[in-house]
Order: C-alpha cells, then structure tokens, then sequence
C-alpha cells in the first residue's frame, strides 16, 4: 500500500514538474505524420531549383527570392527559419535526386520548387509519395496539374502555360498580324506543353501551323531541322519555349537558313536571362519572348528589388524571383497556421495538415497578386506581357 502511494505521488510530481517547465506532451494525430521540432531548433525548408549549369540564372534568381522571403520573416513562431538548398540540374535526374534527399531528412518541412518543369514530374511524385509538401515558383507545364496527372504534394505560384501559350497566339496574330507560325520544343514537359498550347491557340484564332518540330536540348547544330521548317512553310512566326543553350543556338542560327530571311523569332520565360543575350549576341536583337508580367507596382516588391540589389549586388536575373518570395511566404504561413506549440516551443507539424493549409491558401496577398489555390495547386494570379529584346535589354511591350 505504502508502495502504491509513493508511486502515485512520484506520477504527480512529475506531471507538476512537466506542467511547469512547459514540458508538456504534443500528441501527433495527423494522417501521415508529423514534424517535432525541438526548443532550440530551426524550422528547416528546404529548396530544389537549379543552381548549376548553364540556366543557372533560372534557379538563383529564384533561390535570392526565397531567401529574401527567409529575410524578411526573420524569425517563426520564436524559431529560426533555415534553408536547405539544393540543385534540381533542370532535368528530370535532378529532379529526382534532389527531391531524394530532401524526403531522407525527416526534419525538412516543405520545398520550394522546381525550377524546371522536367525535374518537377519526378520531384513531385518522390515529395507526395513521402508525405512531404511543395510549391514551384517557375513549373508552368499543364501537365503537373492537370486532373489525372497531379500530385497530392504539389503546388506552384507559376502560371499555368495554358496562359501563356495563349497569350504569345493572341499577341502574334493581333498584334504581329501573322498567319502562318512554326513552332519548336525539346521534348521537356515545359516547352512540349507550351508549344502546344501555343500551337492550338494560334490555330483556334485563325492561324496555320506550317510545322512543330521536336530538337534535342543538347544539340550543337540546328540547321537540319531549321531548313526543314523553311521548307514547310515558311512560317512568318516562329516560337521555340526552349531554355538558355538550345534557345540561343537556334536563335544564331536561323540566320543561316534560306527561307527563314524575315521570320519573327520568339521565345518564352526559359530564356529570359542575361546568359542567354550573352550567348545568342546580336541575333537575339528585335526577337520577342513571353513570360509572367513583372509589372507588379506594389510596395512591397519595391522592398523586395531593393533587398535583392543589396544583397546580390544586381537586379534580378530571371523571371520568377517574385513568385519564390511568394511560394516561400505561402509555406510559411501554413507552417504558422497549423503548427502545434509547446510552452517551451516545441514544435509539432502534420504533415496532412500542413498540405491542407496550402491547398486551402485563399485571398493571400503576395508581390504577384492575390493568391487562391485550386484543388490540384495552381495557385497563380496569371498575368503574361511580351518583351521584345532592344539594346541587350528585354524591354515590355506588351500589353
């Protein structure tokens, strides 16, 4: 009976003793389980964009954005906020590698991209299937949410290219006042899923399609392929989606190929950056891309641009840099949302949990626009502009 009795009043002690130094228990009770993070620990995201290689400009531009975002908040929930960068390589490989590592880190709450869509397919999959949650600031392929393709992980801030392929249709005929286009892609869901979009849009309004052409991203000699779209058509217009190296290759040498004297040439957001005006040189002078309108006028982004140069020491690089700072904002908010707090600030997220509160995003005021996600994550409030390069600048002109 003593036996009992002490027992009972050691049980007491120490539920008085947990009570008072904030120790209390935090029970996980999500479907997929839970992220604890301790008193004095960060909270950890991690990033999967392309830092290495030659779209470099893509992925650094946006990894400054989520950085900055990092920046700006400080700190969470009185913990630090810490970023695990990694390289998605704008392939699918890197894709897959990056988004390997980070689900084998139990402590990772979310990820911030990709970059390309071509490492999102992998990425995606590899993130859902182990419970984890991410948010692309740059994945425009339709495919990542279309109904019977989508994730149960995945999210972006991009447009969709549904959009955007539009838009370059509607630019080319309306106000180009073209009829006959070509287009180009690399097989990469990205620019497949641009090209066709584009392809459809230009049809529907009117258009005809002399050619759409399929060249391998690696590739050191387009002029085959060229004179055979010359040959088609020859096409008034010619759209090729691709990224940096393929994009400037083409861009050199249609100046080579009969039958191409005159075409319009015009690309999209993977090539707008200063390593491709570098590569492509003077042929790139007078040459059309479409990509997110940058036009944003809000106060905070004029905060933002001002971080950026002072951080990086130039203006940004890439088209997506806004949409990073807002991808990394909307994970941040879902973390603060639905964490579970300890006195003594222990931490516990479910993960399901956060996943819904991402999905659930509505009415959030980001530097892009005002951002709702739909229930396979597009999240975007979808502008698109067309730049014309003039004076090694890529200059808005439209709308």
């Amino acid at each position: 009976m003593k036996r009992t009795i002490f027992l009972v009043l050691i049980s007491i002690l120490m539920v008085m003793g947990l009570a008072a130094c904030g120790g209390q228990a935090l029970e996980c009770t999500d479907a997929i389980g839970c992220v604890e993070i301790a008193p004095d620990d960060p909270i950890l995201i991690a990033s999967s964009l392309v830092i290495s290689g030659p779209n470099t400009d893509l992925g650094l531009d946006s990894q400054y954005g989520v950085e900055i975002a990092i920046d700006f908040r400080g700190e969470l929930l009185g913990h630090a906020i810490e970023l695990q960068p990694e390289d998605d390589g704008c392939n699918a490989e890197g894709g897959q590698t990056s988004a390997t590592k980070i689900v084998s880190n139990p402590q990772i709450i979310a990820m911030v991209g990709t970059s390309c869509s071509g490492a999102g397919v992998p990425a995606a999959k590899i993130i859902s299937d182990n419970g984890y949650a991410m948010v692309s600031p740059s994945n425009t392929a339709p495919a990542l949410t279309d109904p019977e393709l989508h994730e149960a992980g995945y999210l972006r801030t991009a447009h969709n290219d549904k959009v955007q392929g539009r838009a370059m249709a509607e630019y080319a005929i309306n106000e180009l006042g073209v009829t006959k286009a070509a287009a180009i892609h690399d097989g990469d869901p990205y620019t497949e899923g641009l090209a066709s979009v584009f392809s459809e849009a230009f049809q529907e309004l009117g258009g005809e399609m002399v050619a759409f052409e399929a060249i391998d991203a690696n590739a050191d000699d387009v002029i085959a392929p060229l004179t055979t779209i010359a040959a088609a058509g020859p096409p008034e217009f010619l759209y090729y989606p691709v990224f940096i190296p393929l994009g400037s290759l083409i861009t050199k040498q249609a100046q080579e190929v009969d039958g191409l004297d005159g075409v319009i040439l015009a690309a999209a957001d993977g090539v707008q950056s200063p390593s491709f005006l570098e590569a492509a040189g003077d042929a790139a002078e007078g040459m059309y891309v479409s990509g997110p309108d940058l036009g944003f006028g809000n106060e905070t982004y004029d905060k933002f641009l001002a971080a950026y140069q002072e951080k990086y020491g130039t203006e940004p690089t890439a088209p997506f840099h806004a949409h990073a700072f807002d991808a990394t904002n909307m994970i941040l908010d879902a973390i603060e949302k639905v964490a579970q707090q300890a006195d003594d600030g222990t931490l516990l997220i479910g993960r399901q949990d956060l996943r819904d509160a991402l999905f659930a995003t509505s009415g959030m005021t980001g530097i892009t626009g005002t951002i709702t996600c739909d229930q396979y994550g597009d999240c975007a409030d979808p502008k698109i502009a067309v730049s014309q390069v003039q004076g090694a600048d890529f200059v808005k002109i439209w709308p």
